[in-house]
Formats: structure tokens, C-alpha cells, sequence
């Protein structure tokens, strides 16, 4: 046997050979901390122990430590964490983790070999880790009661490291000792003769295993009197592939920039000990994951990393992994180890000696739930990502096992990256469901690590940058934060390749950071989000700009309107596949829960199923009432529509609900509303031609930021005095490229802030609201359209949210009366897109100039000076009055410079040498 072991030791590795490695990596390996200033001028610590590592900013201190020999003394002693990330304060589930490039760290060569071992047998290696560490807990000492314990009483620390459990081993010992003796005192007074197979012969098929090995059972399958090492396993074992780093105790205080760290290059996934989240800006990242369609038949028992969305979860549900049992004829415990199955059959026969000789074959076993172990068990439901399925293929979705500690860590909408074990798993163990699925097996994941990506704004996603560059982001923020305009630059940073469509940018960013949502005392919740719906004619990027905004937003579901149901969009009654019961499955806006729900082709949806997302708009709640559940689902989501009109185009002479068949009900839960016209006009059209040829020519905008944009400044001049309401593109071309990594942060640190409405703003939005009720249209007229665009209620609330979002933008917790007049140019913009042009045609459009009643930008911004200088009946007007009144109607303060030059130039107005108030000339 030695020959042949010999022989076949490049093949076939030597178990104990690595159980002894891994035991000596276990005691001698040390992980570097930083050091203190009182480690420094500790005369105790060798000088092998501090060591300076160069960094950028000059030397660090760090310090040498033992890394698992302390925390193993701490899992002997009982001693619970306390202040720990994902941990509970005082839990007694401890977490052991392995991360296989401590191991190529430790030892380059012995190290390296074993770590490939371990991720190519998985499951075999993880119970090898654990009988090493379980030998190791076994010879330490417990010094809880000389340490003193958390709070220095040692009765004190003695009384709350024991437990029930503790007890109840203690008398399973003590009566399986009992029991020895008399098997040895009988086997003695025998003669030394014992029946092995006793009066069974074998035993039964039911319990082959159980009577035949006896006390060692075959497989650690069948019945035992020994207690499990399973039963008193008070830890988590996990096994990390490469370089991913560990989280909790002892790495989570490891420095990691140093130049021997096995992180070193990997720096997005390893800064802190925190876990990675958002999206990675490294491209040689190895530990990113894979989708499901990558994982092939060879990764069966391998350690593999697949990164996917999840669609589903299940209840966290206690899963038996020991099973207990009582003989009722010699009155011993019987043990069985079910923790690989999902479905085991109970043990009926006991494998003693006394019972073996006195019974024929009864059932004596019963299973007592008190003396089992159960641990938490959840099952996920991974289903990739849209972007990693092919053209015309169909999602693939995988089962995800998650036990203890690793449950409860991800939601449904969830995109995650989870590091587990690939094993094969048969379809049922029994009964019908077995024999019909005959040789036919199914796959599943055990999870090892759940890393959650993108979980909300309110989550930084940061954490795992260096020192130095989370110093270069913090400048560029506080860049952005105190230029001249930092929302049009971070409004260029949505979809950069569409041109045009600054207000719609800016509108779409205000969603991003959304409002502040207020909780009543009496219960009523106001909403904060903000709903947008674009419509208009084809090919005007309707669609481009929800998918960039799906995929900027930390949950963001992009569907359509046609290929989505009432309940694929709120919820289905679905039928879980392990307990057989009715469960709720969320749809589209559920899985967009604190995030943004894109839907397209919003007309085209059936009236049955646009009905179920009045609730959500409004309430932010869906209602389900279905086969017997009542529940009421939270749907925190901002709405994100596009439609098309119903006739291919739009058509001016027809109202907004008949041009894209949606209801006034439903129109009227938007905050914002855009009508996007595909227009013939020639310096229009150049322009966008332009900007579309260089996209091609340069594979995006990063080139035109680089030089300068020089050739798009013929384009962004013609662009000057075409676009109403428009920022020019001059101005975004001398703004820097902001990214979408900067961007996320700089909305995720906008969210902090609560602004509120101060006592000397709060009139002044009143006042605001009752001009512009009073107005009823722009235009002053009476709405012929419907009531779509008409100031009610709803408006105000959409431009209470719009001014918080436009103060957190400034970092602010107070609105400022410029956040109010930006979000009420905003809503007249929108209401000017449904308005313009209802009275003419295409042919009623000039070419350079956009027309509103046969008027001009400049003319109708004088006018507005005039009317209000004859109804006040004073020719000297406050210029601050001025700009709130212009802002008010949709023009912006460049338009309103322009017109005051062009009227001065003429002697029509004049400004005081103060430049604070206006005179209406009276020869005008």
C-alpha cells in the first residue's frame, strides 16, 4: 500500500501530508498591521516586528503579528468581537477564514501547491481545514478565566463562556464513557469475544451502513454513538480563492500596501478589508467573476467566482446538518451527519452492541430535534446579467446555498459576486420526483463569500480605494462641488455620446439624487422620488438615455412596456421549489427598490397592466391579493418612462393623452414631462450630424474633451441662439470629463444631506406656486389640451422635490430660492416641450430661430419687463426681480444678459451705474 501511494504521488495527493502543511501554515503565518505610536516605543517588540514599508506619502509603521493563532485562543476561550463590520456585537458564531493567498505568501512553493489542491477539491479540503483546526482548538488551553474575560471579572467571563450546549456535551461524554466501560466489563467477562454483526447478520437494507461499520460507519453516512466533530463545531470555516482578501478577524485590521502583500496589484478589491462594491476600475482584475455560461463540467468540485444578479430568495430556514437520535431499548444517543444533503432518510435501526443482541430488527430510533444541530440555510436564485448574455440566448440561472452567517447578506435585484463550491446535486432523493428524474442531476453553488455590489447611494461604494486615490477623487469632487456650474457638469457626464438635450440631463440627474422623503408622525410618507417620462418621435435616443441611466443607478431594472405584464412589473404568485409552498416573487419594480425602474415603450403596455403602476408612482407600494397571500410590497422606485406617440409621429394638432394614448391619471403622477420633437432644421441637423460623425471617428467623447473640441465649436456657435431654454455646448466643452465612478460619488455624498425648507424661503415658493396656478399655461391662456398641463398639487410637490435634489447637489441642508427657481424653470421648460408650436405646423418654423407666438427669445423676455413695469405702473424695476420673474418662465440668465445688452444698445432701457435696478426709457 505504501509502494502504491508512492507510486501515485504526482496523481493523487497525500491527505495527511497536507494536513500537517496546513496545520504548520496555521501556526506560523503572520499578517503585517499598522503599527501605533505605543507599539513604537515598546522595548518588548523585536525589531523583526516593526517594519517600515514605503508608501506614497513617505514611510509607514507596521507590525508583524501571529494572524490565526490569537484568533483560534479567542474561539477557544469563547470571547465575542465586538465593533466588527458584518458581525453581531457578542455573537458566538465565529468565522474562520482561509484565503488561499495567505497561503502562496506564506510558502512560494508548498504553499502555492496546496492552495490549487484545496480550490480544485473544495469540499474535500474544507473538512480537512477543519479537522486541522478542530485538533488545534483541542490542544489549547482555555485562558478565558486568566484573561479576565470582556470585563475583567473571572467568574464573571467563566459563567457567560458556558452555555446549554456546553452542558449538554459534557453529559453526552460522561455517558458514553459510562457506556464503554460496561461494553468492556461485559466483553471481558465474554472472554474477549464480541459478535460483531450481532443476531441481524448485517443488518437491514434500511440501515446497511449503520450496522455493518458499526461505530465507524462507511461514508460518516450512517448512525454513530461517537460525537461528531460537526456537533461541536462552534465556527464557520470559509476557503477564499485567490486573491480575494479576507474580511473579518484577524484581516480585517491587515495592511495591504505593502509590497510583499499578495494584494498588492490588487488594490480594488483589497484597500481596508472592505467588501467591493460598485463597478471595478481596474482592468486586470482576477477576481471580478465570471458569468454562469462559463462554468463548464471541469469546475465540478472546484472554487469557482461567478458574478450575476439575484432574482430570488428564499426564507432563511433552520437546516439540519446532525441528526439525533434516542434508542428506546438501551437508552444511548445515535448521531448522523446529513449536512451534504438536502434530503436524507431517517435512521431506524441502533448500531449498539446491547441492542444488536436483544432486538429483532424493531425500530428503535426517534429523532430528538433538541439534541440536533441546526444551522441557517437560505437559497438563492443567480441569474446573469444582462450584459453577459449573447444576442438572442436566454438568461441562465443557478441555485446559491448559503448557510449561517452568509444568509440575509443579499436582497432580489442584488448584483453579486459570490465565491463557492460547483457541485452536482440530484434532482430528488426519493419518491416520485427521483424516479422520474432517473440519471438526470442539476448544479448548484455552496457559497464561501457574498460580496454585494452596487447595494444603494446610501452605501458608498469607495471603500476599496487606496489612500491615494481616494484623495485625487475627493479633489475632483470638491472641484465639481465649487465650479461654476456643478450640475451642468455633472449633467454632461449622463449618456456624454447623445447630443444635445442639456435640460432633460439635468432633469434626469436631479432623479439620480431624488428628494428627501418625509415620514409623518401620524404615518403618512410623502415620496421623494422623482418620475420622468420622455416622449416624442423615433430615433430622438429615448431609449439610450434610460439604459445609461439603468446603468449609473446602483439598482436599475430596464424593461419594456410590451414585453412586460402587470405581474412580471409588481409581483407573481410563484411555487418554491424546496418547501412546495405559495411565495410572492417580485417583479420589476420591486427588484428597482431604492433605485430607478426604466420602462420603455410606455404606451404600448396593456391597460390591465398599466393600472398596477398608479399605486407605484404615487404610493411607492404594490398590493398583492392572490391565492390567499395579502401583502403589501414596498416599491421605493423612481419611474423612468418612454413613449412614442400613437401614430408614428406626433401630431401638433391633437392633445397629449390622444398623441400617446396614456390617461391624465397617469400622466399627472410625473414630476417632469418632455416632449422631443424631431424637427427639420438645418444648423440643428449639421450640428447633430457633426457630433455623430466624430462619436464614430474617435469611438466616443473622450477625444473631443482631450483637444479641446475644436471641431465642434462652429457647430456649438450656430447652436447659440437656436436652442431655447438650452445650454450652450461651448460652455460643456470647457467644462472637464467628469466619469462615471466620480459621478456615483458625488451623488452617493449629495444623499447624505436632508435639506429643508427655510421660514424665509417657504413664502416665497407659495407665492411662486399661486403666479403660476394663476397662469394656468405659459402662454397665459386657457389650456385646450387637457389637464396634463395644468399647475395642481402635485406640481408644487414636484418642485419642492426638484429644489431638494438641486440643494444637495450644493452639498446644502437648506434650500436656497436659486434651487427654486431652477427646479420651476425646469417644470416650464417641460410644460413648454407639451405647449410650443400647438398653433402651427412643421412649415411654421424658422430655421434659425424658434418661435412662440411669432416672437423671439429677446422679445418675449422684454415683454415680460414691460407688462410687469405697466401693471406696477413704475418705469424702475429691481434687476433681482427681473431674474426671478425670467427664470420663473424658462429662459435662463444668459438670455437674459443678451436681451439687456441688445435693448441697451438700442436706448429702449437703461442700468443705473449700480447695475441693481432697471429704467424703462419712456420714449419706448
Amino acid at each position: 500500500m505504501d509502494a502504491a501511494a508512492a507510486a501515485g504521488t504526482d496523481s493523487y495527493p497525500n491527505y495527511n501530508d497536507d494536513e500537517a502543511l496546513f496545520a504548520l501554515f496555521l501556526r506560523e503565518h503572520t499578517i503585517l498591521t499598522q503599527a501605533s505610536a505605543d507599539d513604537a516605543a515598546d522595548s518588548d517588540l523585536d525589531d523583526d516586528d516593526l517594519l517600515l514599508e514605503p508608501t506614497a506619502e513617505g514611510k509607514t509603521l507596521v507590525r508583524k503579528i501571529s494572524c490565526f493563532t490569537p484568533h483560534l485562543q479567542r474561539v477557544k476561550n469563547r470571547q465575542p468581537y465586538f465593533g466588527v463590520d458584518g458581525l453581531v456585537d457578542g455573537s458566538r458564531t465565529y468565522i474562520i477564514e482561509v484565503p488561499l493567498s495567505e497561503l502562496v505568501a506564506w510558502d512560494a512553493v508548498r504553499g502555492i501547491e496546496l492552495a490549487q489542491r484545496a480550490a480544485g477539491n473544495a469540499m474535500r479540503y474544507h473538512e480537512l481545514f477543519c479537522r486541522v483546526i478542530d485538533s488545534i482548538l483541542d490542544s489549547m488551553d482555555d485562558t478565558s478565566n486568566t484573561a479576565g474575560g470582556r470585563g475583567g471579572n473571572n467568574a464573571a467571563a467563566a459563567a457567560v463562556a458556558r452555555d446549554s450546549i456546553d452542558v449538554l456535551l459534557e453529559q453526552r461524554r460522561a455517558q458514553q464513557e459510562a457506556r464503554r466501560e460496561e461494553q468492556a466489563a461485559a466483553q471481558a467477562a465474554n472472554g474477549g469475544l464480541d459478535d460483531v454483526n450481532g443476531p441481524l447478520g448485517g443488518g437491514g437494507l434500511e440501515n446497511d451502513a449503520a450496522v455493518v461499520g458499526g461505530n465507524n460507519a462507511a461514508g460518516g453516512t450512517g448512525a454513530t454513538e461517537d460525537l461528531p466533530p460537526l456537533l461541536m463545531r462552534r465556527y464557520e470555516l470559509r476557503i477564499l480563492p485567490l486573491q480575494r482578501p479576507g474580511n473579518f478577524p484577524p484581516f480585517d485590521k491587515q495592511y495591504r500596501d505593502s509590497a510583499s502583500s499578495p494584494y498588492r496589484h490588487n488594490n480594488t478589491g483589497a484597500a481596508g478589508g472592505k467588501e467591493q462594491q460598485g463597478e471595478s476600475s481596474t482592468s486586470d482584475n482576477a477576481i471580478e467573476g465570471v458569468s454562469l455560461r462559463q462554468i463548464r463540467s471541469r469546475a465540478l468540485g472546484h472554487l469557482v467566482t461567478l458574478r450575476g444578479m439575484v432574482v430570488r430568495s428564499s426564507d432563511v430556514k433552520p437546516a439540519c446538518v446532525v441528526a439525533t437520535y434516542t434508542c428506546d431499548a438501551c437508552g444511548c444517543e445515535i448521531y448522523q451527519v446529513v449536512s451534504t444533503k438536502r434530503e436524507f432518510l431517517p435512521q431506524r435501526l441502533c448500531p449498539s452492541e446491547e441492542c444488536r443482541r436483544q432486538t429483532k430488527g424493531g425500530d428503535t430510533l426517534h429523532l430528538q430535534t433538541r439534541g440536533s444541530k441546526f444551522v441557517k440555510f437560505q437559497e438563492l436564485k443567480l441569474q446573469e446579467l444582462p450584459s453577459q448574455v449573447p444576442m438572442g440566448h436566454v438568461p441562465r440561472s443557478m441555485s446559491v446555498h448559503c448557510r449561517g452567517e452568509l444568509t440575509r447578506l443579499a436582497s432580489p435585484g442584488d448584483i453579486v459576486t459570490i465565491d463557492g463550491v460547483f457541485l452536482p446535486q440530484r434532482v430528488a432523493e426519493s419518491g416520485y420526483r427521483a424516479m422520474k428524474a432517473g440519471l438526470v442531476a442539476t448544479t448548484f453553488l455552496e457559497a464561501q463569500s457574498v460580496l454585494v455590489h452596487k447595494k444603494s447611494y446610501d452605501e458608498s461604494g469607495n471603500g476599496h480605494l487606496s489612500e491615494e486615490e481616494r484623495a485625487k477623487l475627493d479633489k475632483q469632487i470638491d472641484e465639481i462641488a465649487h465650479g461654476d456650474d456643478p450640475v451642468g457638469t455633472l449633467a454632461s457626464a449622463i449618456a456624454p455620446e447623445i447630443f444635445g438635450h442639456e435640460d432633460i440631463k439635468r432633469a434626469l440627474l436631479l432623479m439620480l439624487v431624488g428628494g428627501c422623503t418625509r415620514k409623518l408622525p401620524d404615518g403618512m410618507r410623502i415620496r421623494g422620488d422623482i418620475n420622468i417620462c420622455l416622449m416624442g418621435d423615433p430615433g430622438v435616443a429615448k431609449s439610450q438615455l434610460l439604459k445609461h441611466v439603468a446603468s449609473i443607478a446602483p439598482r436599475g431594472v430596464y424593461t419594456t412596456g410590451k414585453g412586460s405584464s402587470g405581474v412580471g412589473l409588481t409581483a407573481a404568485i410563484t411555487k418554491d421549489v424546496t418547501t412546495g409552498e405559495l411565495a410572492l416573487e417580485g417583479g420589476a419594480l420591486v427588484l428597482a427598490d431604492r433605485g430607478i425602474c426604466a420602462i420603455d415603450e410606455f404606451d404600448k403596455m396593456d391597460e390591465s397592466d398599466r393600472t398596477a403602476i398608479h399605486e407605484v408612482m404615487e404610493q411607492q407600494t404594490v398590493s398583492v391579493a392572490k391565492a390567499g397571500i395579502v401583502a403589501t410590497l414596498n416599491a421605493r422606485a423612481a419611474v423612468l418612462a418612454a413613449a412614442n406617440p400613437l401614430y408614428g409621429r406626433y401630431n401638433r394638432r391633437k392633445s397629449l393623452s390622444e398623441n400617446v394614448n396614456l390617461p391624465n391619471s397617469l400622466l399627472s403622477r410625473f414630476d417632469l414631462m418632455f416632449l422631443i420633437l424631431d424637427v427639420a432644421d438645418v444648423d440643428r441637423d449639421m450640428a447633430l450630424a457633426r457630433h455623430v460623425t466624430f462619436v464614430h471617428q474617435n469611438e466616443g467623447t473622450d477625444a473631443k474633451k482631450s483637444d479641446g473640441g475644436a471641431d465642434m465649436i462652429p457647430m456649438d456657435e450656430d447652436e447659440d441662439e437656436d436652442d431655447f431654454g438650452e445650454n450652450e455646448q461651448e460652455e460643456e466643452n470647457d467644462q472637464p470629463a467628469v466619469s462615471a465612478n466620480v459621478l456615483r460619488e458625488y451623488i452617493t455624498r449629495a444623499r447624505r444631506h436632508q435639506p429643508v425648507v427655510p421660514a424665509d424661503v417657504a413664502p416665497y415658493i407659495v407665492e411662486a406656486y399661486v403666479s403660476l396656478r394663476s397662469q394656468g399655461t405659459p402662454t397665459g391662456k386657457q389650456n385646450k389640451n387637457g389637464d396634463q398641463t395644468v399647475m395642481t398639487a402635485r406640481q408644487l410637490l414636484s418642485i419642492l422635490r426638484l429644489s431638494q435634489a438641486l440643494a444637495r447637489l450644493r452639498f446644502s441642508d437648506y434650500v436656497a430660492r436659486e434651487d427654486v427657481d431652477e427646479a420651476i424653470r425646469l417644470t416650464h421648460m417641460s410644460k413648454s416641450s407639451l405647449t410650443d408650436h400647438d398653433d402651427g405646423g412643421p412649415g411654421d418654423q424658422s430655421s434659425s430661430k424658434r418661435k412662440w407666438g411669432g416672437e423671439d427669445v429677446t422679445s418675449r423676455i422684454f415683454n415680460i419687463i414691460r407688462d410687469y413695469s405697466t401693471s406696477s405702473r413704475s418705469q424702475r424695476i429691481e434687476l433681482k426681480l427681473v431674474e426671478a420673474m425670467v427664470l420663473r418662465k424658462g429662459f435662463t440668465e444668459q438670455q437674459l444678459k443678451q436681451c439687456l445688452e441688445e435693448y441697451q444698445s438700442l436706448d429702449i432701457i437703461q442700468m443705473n451705474s449700480t447695475g441693481t435696478h432697471i429704467d424703462l426709457l419712456s420714449g419706448e
